[in-house]
């Protein structure tokens, strides 16, 4: 008997993967800038994730140099030429 459902970003490289999957979707504000909010909300209410599986594919997104997060904590833009690091 399972008693837990199968969470699909349980991996840092799944939920990684996912944001920047939305971030690609996402219509940039200026200078390639992305609200930070609308990276997150459709990671943890429409796909289901939890904060932890977020910040966790966003701490890898981070270490790989794929993005970059405004020191407000408020923007976060993409850096081009990394996403090879994350097939």
């Amino acid at each position: 008997m399972k008693l837990t459902e199968d969470r699909p970003y349980a991996k840092p490289e799944a939920a990684a993967k996912r944001l920047m999957q939305i971030c690609r979707e996402t219509e940039p504000v200026q200078d390639g800038r992305l609200h930070i909010e609308k990276i997150n909300y459709p990671f943890l209410f429409r796909d289901k994730g939890t904060t932890a599986e977020y910040r966790a594919g966003l701490d890898l997104l981070l270490e790989r140099k794929c993005i970059e997060i405004h020191e407000s904590g408020t923007y976060i833009r993409i850096l081009d030429g990394n996403d090879s690091l994350l097939d």
